[in-house]
């Protein structure tokens, strides 16, 4: 897969990962490992790209003696998740123009 399309659909992944409730990174590892192989070098990556794009925001609260980060979901992430799901029909018509040779 293209990697620049990979970045962005990985992207919108942790967004939604974050959607309904602020969460933190082994979470959200655990939540998207039915869809996708996330290593936790990556997902920190992608936070840090999301929360300088001001898509989602941070806080550290002591757990379990530990300092764990918390992660949640900004407007403009919100508004990210939305372009996304706009965008998709259109890349949906795009797929299905590619594979329709497949079914001939």
């Amino acid at each position: 897969m293209d990697i620049q399309l990979k970045r962005g659909l990985l992207d919108v992944c942790v967004l939604a990962a974050i959607n309904s409730e602020e969460s933190y990174g082994y979470k959200i590892i655990k939540d998207m490992a039915p869809l996708v192989e996330l290593s936790e070098s990556t997902l920190y990556t992608i936070l840090k790209r999301l929360e300088t794009a001001n898509m989602l925001t941070v806080r550290t609260a002591e757990h379990a003696g530990r300092l764990r980060k918390y992660y949640r979901i900004t407007d403009a992430g919100r508004r990210r998740l939305e372009e996304f799901k706009s965008d998709w029909s259109e890349m949906n018509r795009i797929y299905r123009f590619i594979t329709k040779e497949d079914a001939q």
